[in-house]
């Protein structure tokens, strides 16, 4: 591919303006098929005969440009014009190129030009002819640039666009000395346009500003549709939340600008941001044109293209509202990579709350090409020790040592949880080396083979319980490394099994591990220790931790304490070791901190912290303090698997394996849901009437169902019981 072609760039450096590539062309004939093929050191949208070249918003999306860049290909046959009457038809294809991950800023200010300090473009676009002969249109000297209405776009920041520009002063592009050899084909889901939301109101804060109330927390941008004079401006700024006393709140974006400035032209417009997106509910009109209405403006959710698979309601509106919140942080979070946040100045692919949130995502949505292209990011970004940076693609100035448990686990827990969703091995195959090479980075670590010890770690991440001591925060970062350095040993020895290589060495290894973390850690001060000590089998008395668990969390008022680590797991290991009473306590509990309180206070996706708002109705911070953040909403894991019963497992063959065992409890009066898989939809549906439970399953092919104890092995079909 990109044989004829090379990277090209502006004639000069346009600073903070988008610039627009050009090239006319010539059509002599009836075309039969046209096919471009395209990239862009930042990121692009292009146009031929002034139609917009597929639906891939912010291509080429993000990867670790310097040895992965994606390409995309696109059948653009029908934008090509042909004039039978003429010998040949002129075209012309431009491609408009932001900044994007490549060149704009990351991180914070003065972060910027991570990848390199050009913004560049390289395309090829192939027209073959009806009688069998082709053109080949390649980026070359042929191509010229311009400074374009964009006139300034990042990410954070937000854009501005001057409608009144016209081009000028097109010069012809050099050519960009630059490999071609980190350039891949297409990996992930495109990312596209989704939901177009419509203003639930139009009014004015306390402060006298102008807001629009969208209703719904999002990842993307407004669209608007207006009449104005030229010169008129059309300014507005997003947030997702107000403040206690209803005024526009942005200050947990930090120096994320979050800005569309719009110069008007004359009569009717309409315009959509090119290069960027915002994390948002409101905006607010900053200035504006006479006679705007919330009926000119509308909200376009933009995500990973991926198919919903999992669908769950219950009698408890509160809980349904919660599992919308869930969808909905994930599909504002996994724009092409998975992100922390989609609103401040962060935005990065963090290794942890990927994986915490792994497998809850992948019953929500098909997300196999997805999590596949960030996982080769993550081997790509994996040092040469076995380190795995906090964050994919990695952008941050770390070291061989910047890395913590539960954040380099993610290259062993989430190829394993796809393993164990999807029952395709090949996942395991192509990761292998990458897992093996964390568990021996742990492995290597320190004085103790055997423990993970003495390594800055972050813990449990917003756990709840007062550690005052430094010797208990050091105890408790060791503990959790030392856990997560067995579970991962254990998983790694399984997928070696799995796809046929050599074990021994893990087994032994993880048995070792056990052994020592038994001994070390022989006691358990905590929510989050009892939690994976369980989840992780490293308790020898599993009725006696379990029993310790269930009594820190009726010490501490029936509520949670755990951080985003021991949270995913904590419900589910609950409900499988005797105490499924105090999960459901735990998913209905209305009170801070639960999952109840921020749907209490009309979150609309998941917050960052169990407090984003305290009781008082002021702000956690304003350093740290995202409402769209979906690691808590890890829990929907255990909806599908406990409350529906639904569990997916893959097998030593890599076929699908199919598992029904719901655990109702009567203060729902009944719940139901669905798992689409390779093999068809699984449904699960329980109703508690008059003392008794009634159970409606549907599998798509045999699988195993437990039915209060009786377990039964089914054929294809529905069923009652």
């Amino acid at each position: 591919m990109f044989k004829e072609a090379y990277w090209i760039k502006p004639h000069y450096d346009y600073k903070d303006v988008c610039p627009v590539f050009i090239r006319k062309f010539d059509v002599k004939a009836r075309v039969k098929k046209a096919v471009l093929c395209i990239s862009a050191m930042g990121v692009y949208e292009a146009e031929i005969n002034g139609k917009r070249v597929g639906n891939f918003i912010m291509a080429p999306g993000w990867t670790s440009y310097h040895k992965r860049h994606q390409y995309q290909e696109y059948d653009v046959t029908d934008l090509i014009l042909f004039d039978e009457n003429k010998d040949q038809t002129e075209n012309e294809i431009t491609v408009n190129v932001g900044k994007g991950w490549y060149r704009g800023r990351l991180v914070t200010y003065g972060f910027t030009d991570c990848y390199g300090g050009v913004t560049a473009m390289i395309a090829q676009l192939t027209v073959t002819y009806e009688d069998g002969s082709h053109t080949v249109i390649p980026t070359d000297n042929r191509w010229e640039s311009a400074e374009s209405a964009v006139r300034f776009s990042e990410i954070y920041d937000g854009e501005i666009y001057d409608a009144t520009f016209s081009e000028q002063n097109r010069k012809k592009t050099p050519r960009f000395h630059a490999p071609k050899t980190q350039l891949i084909p297409q990996e992930g889901e495109f990312v596209t346009e989704h939901e177009h939301i419509r203003p639930v109101r139009m009014f004015k804060t306390p402060k006298g500003e102008t807001v629009i109330d969208f209703g719904q927390n999002i990842t993307g941008y407004v669209s608007f549709d207006i009449c104005a004079k030229k010169g008129d401006r059309l300014c507005y700024s997003h947030a997702e939340i107000l403040d206690g006393d209803g005024n526009f709140y942005t200050e947990n974006l930090r120096s994320a600008k979050q800005m569309i400035v719009y110069i008007c032209k004359e009569g009717r417009q309409s315009y959509k941001p090119h290069h960027t997106f915002m994390g948002f509910r409101y905006i607010r009109l900053e200035e504006f044109p006479p006679n705007i209405s919330a009926d000119d403006f509308e909200a376009i959710a933009v995500y990973s293209n991926m198919k919903r698979t999992g669908h769950f309601k219950c009698s408890n509106e509160k809980v349904n509202k919660l599992y919308s919140n869930i969808i909905w942080s994930q599909k504002d979070n996994f724009l092409d990579v998975p992100t922390d946040c989609p609103q401040r100045d962060e935005r990065l692919g963090w290794t942890a709350d990927a994986q915490v949130f792994g497998r809850a995502a992948m019953y929500n949505f098909d997300v196999r090409r997805f999590f596949s292209k960030w996982l080769n990011d993550l081997s790509t970004d994996q040092y040469p020790n076995g380190t795995v940076p906090y964050i994919v693609p990695d952008v941050l100035d770390g070291s061989e040592e910047a890395t913590s448990a539960a954040y380099g686990d993610a290259a062993v827990i989430i190829p394993w949880e796809m393993y164990r969703i999807y029952g395709d091995k090949k996942i395991l195959e192509r990761q292998i080396d990458s897992m093996i090479a964390w568990v021996e980075y742990m492995h290597g670590y320190g004085e103790e083979e055997y423990l993970w010890l003495g390594h800055t770690q972050l813990g449990d991440w917003l756990h709840l319980d007062r550690l005052d001591n430094p010797d208990e925060i050091r105890r408790r970062d060791d503990f959790i490394a030392s856990a997560y350095f067995a579970h991962s040993t254990y998983i790694l020895s399984k997928a070696l099994e799995i796809i046929g290589r050599p074990n021994e060495k893990y087994v032994s290894l993880h048995d070792n591990i056990t052994k020592a973390f038994k001994r070390r850690f022989c006691e358990y001060y905590s929510q989050t220790e009892c939690t994976l000590a369980l989840a992780f089998n490293l308790t020898d008395d599993r009725e006696q931790t379990a029993a310790q668990l269930a009594g820190l969390i009726q010490k501490n008022n029936g509520a949670l304490s755990t951080g985003f680590l021991a949270t995913s797991y904590l419900l589910t290991v609950l409900s499988e070791n005797g105490y499924n009473n105090i999960a459901y306590s735990l998913l209905l509990k209305e009170s801070y901190p639960s999952w109840l309180y921020s749907v209490n206070l009309g979150a609309t996706t998941i917050w960052e912290h169990w407090d984003g708002i305290n009781e008082n109705g002021e702000f956690w911070s304003a350093k740290m303090n995202s409402f769209n953040h979906y690691s808590f909403g890890s829990i929907a894991a255990w909806m599908y698997e406990t409350v529906l019963g639904i569990k997916l497992n893959g097998e030593k063959n890599g076929r699908l394996n199919i598992r029904i065992s719901p655990m109702p409890n009567q203060r729902l009066d009944w719940a139901e849901g669905s798992v689409k898989t390779d093999l068809g939809e699984v449904f699960v549906r329980w109703e508690n009437s008059c003392g008794k439970t009634k159970y409606n399953i549907r599998i798509p092919a045999a699988a195993q169902v437990n039915i209060g104890g009786k377990i039964q092995e089914l054929s294809k079909g529905e069923y009652e019981f």
